[in-house]
C-alpha cells in the first residue's frame, strides 16, 4: 500500500529541516523532500542569535524574533536528548561586541546603549550583562580589532553554524521516522482533500504540504496554478572564511557595528567575515570579484589584525527575501492545505528554526504550542498580504 504521510515538507535547509524535526518528534508521519540546490542559504550561513542588539528590522520583526530565539532553548535541549550535542550543532554563547570606528558612531552608542538595556529589562532574550566597554577593552576580547572608539557588550549573544544545525535537525527527524528523499517537487496539486506531488516519477500523497524552498519558494508556488503569488526573490551573500593559524579565536565575540557586515569566529582558529546583501543577483551562486572585496575591505577595516589570516574559503547563499524585510508564514492563499514558510532574508538562521516549528504545528491543524507561544499574532507575516500588489 502507497505511503500517505500527515505532512510532505518540501525544502531541507533550516527551515524545512525544523518543520520536519518538530513533526516527526510529535509523532507525525512525514516526508522531507530536498533537492540541494547550490547555493542554498542555510549551507552558507554562520548566524548571530541575538535581535534585541539590532536596530534596523522592522517593528513587527521583533516580536517573532524575541519567541524564535527563546524557542533556541526548547530545540537544542530536544536535540540533546536525540544526541546531537552543542558541537554537532555549531551552537554556543560567545557575546557579541557593537562597536563605533568613527566619532558619528560613538555618538551614537549612548542611544543604543540605552534601546538595548531597555529591551533587556523588558525580558528580551539573548542580551545578559550589558556594558559601554573602551575601545581597548573591546581589542582584550577581540584581539583583531583595529581603531575603535568604543563598543557595546552584550554577554549573552550566540551564533551558530547553519550546515551543522540543519544537519543535526535532519537526522534527528530521521531517528523520529521521518522519510528524507533527494529530488525536486514538482506537479504540486490539492486533491481529495489532501496534497499530492510527483518526486522522480512518484507520486507523494499527504494531508498537507509545507513549502519551505528559500529562495525558490516563489518558482515553486507558481506551478500551484495562476493567481498564487509569493514574491520571494534571491539576495545573494558572499561570505568568507578565514583561518588564524596557531591563534585560538573559539571564544572571541561576535562584531557587528553600524552596517550589514559582521565578524565571528568557530574553532579553532575560524573567523567568519560577511556578507553581502546583492539584492539584483538572481539565481546566480557565483563568487565575484566585488563581493569578496566587499566583505574584505570591511572585514580588515574593522579588524586589520585579519590581514594575515588565510582566505579558505567563500561561501555563497541565496538568501530568501521579501519585499517588506518579513518571512511569509502560513497557509498560502486559495489553498486549504498548502503552507508556506519562507522569505526570511538575512535572518534565517536566527528565525527559521522556531518558523519551520510554527508552521509545522499549522500544518497539522494544531494551535500554537506552548513551547512556541501561545499568542503569536502571524497577521504581519501572512503570505496573502502582497495580493494587492499584484
Amino acid at each position: 500500500m502507497a505511503r500517505v504521510d500527515d505532512v510532505i515538507v518540501i525544502g531541507g535547509g533550516i527551515v524545512g529541516a525544523s518543520a520536519a524535526y518538530r513533526l516527526a518528534r510529535s509523532g507525525a508521519r512525514v516526508t522531507l523532500v530536498d533537492r540541494a540546490d547550490t547555493g542554498q542559504a542555510t549551507a552558507a550561513g554562520a548566524g548571530i542569535i541575538s535581535p534585541g542588539t539590532s536596530y534596523n528590522p522592522p517593528a513587527a520583526f521583533f516580536p517573532l524574533a524575541f519567541r524564535a530565539v527563546a524557542y533556541y532553548d526548547t530545540l537544542l535541549a530536544a536535540l540533546a536528548e536525540d544526541g546531537e550535542t552543542e558541537t554537532e550543532t555549531g551552537f554556543e554563547t560567545v557575546g557579541l561586541l557593537h562597536v563605533a570606528t568613527t566619532e558619528a558612531e560613538a555618538t551614537a552608542l549612548p542611544v543604543l546603549l540605552r534601546l538595548i538595556e531597555e529591551r533587556c529589562a523588558s525580558g528580551a532574550p539573548r542580551i545578559g550583562m550589558v556594558q559601554m566597554l573602551s575601545g581597548d577593552e573591546a581589542r582584550m576580547l577581540f584581539p583583531a580589532l583595529g581603531a575603535c572608539l568604543g563598543a557595546i557588550y552584550t554577554s549573552d549573544a550566540a551564533r551558530v553554524d547553519g550546515r551543522l544545525l540543519r544537519d543535526a535537525m535532519r537526522r534527528g527527524a530521521a531517528r523520529h521516522g521521518a522519510r528524507i528523499v533527494a529530488g525536486s517537487a514538482e506537479a504540486i496539486r490539492e486533491a481529495g482533500g489532501g496534497v499530492e506531488l510527483t518526486v522522480n516519477g512518484e507520486t507523494l500523497t499527504a494531508g498537507a504540504a509545507i513549502l519551505a524552498g528559500g529562495a525558490w519558494s516563489g518558482a515553486l508556488a507558481e506551478t500551484l496554478g495562476e493567481g498564487v503569488r509569493l514574491p520571494v526573490f534571491p539576495q545573494r551573500g558572499q561570505i568568507l572564511h578565514l583561518r588564524l593559524p596557531g591563534r585560538e579565536t573559539a571564544r572571541w565575540p561576535i562584531v557587528v557595528g553600524f552596517h550589514s557586515h559582521y565578524l565571528l569566529t568557530f574553532p579553532q582558529d575560524r573567523v567568519v567575515a560577511g556578507a553581502t546583501r546583492e539584492s539584483d543577483s538572481g539565481f546566480d551562486p557565483r563568487m565575484t570579484a566585488g563581493g569578496v572585496r566587499e566583505a574584505l575591505d570591511e572585514a580588515l577595516r574593522v579588524a586589520p589584525g585579519l590581514a594575515d589570516a588565510t582566505l579558505q574559503e567563500v561561501r555563497i547563499g541565496l538568501r530568501p527575501a521579501s519585499p517588506d524585510g518579513l518571512p511569509l508564514l502560513g497557509r498560502i492563499p486559495g489553498s486549504e492545505r498548502l503552507y508556506v514558510a519562507t522569505g526570511h532574508g538575512a535572518s534565517g538562521l536566527q528565525l527559521g528554526p522556531y518558523s519551520g516549528a510554527l508552521v509545522a504545528d499549522l500544518a497539522l491543524g494544531q494551535s500554537s504550542a506552548p513551547d512556541l507561544g501561545v499568542d503569536v499574532d502571524l497577521t504581519p507575516f501572512a503570505p496573502g498580504r502582497f495580493a494587492s500588489q499584484a
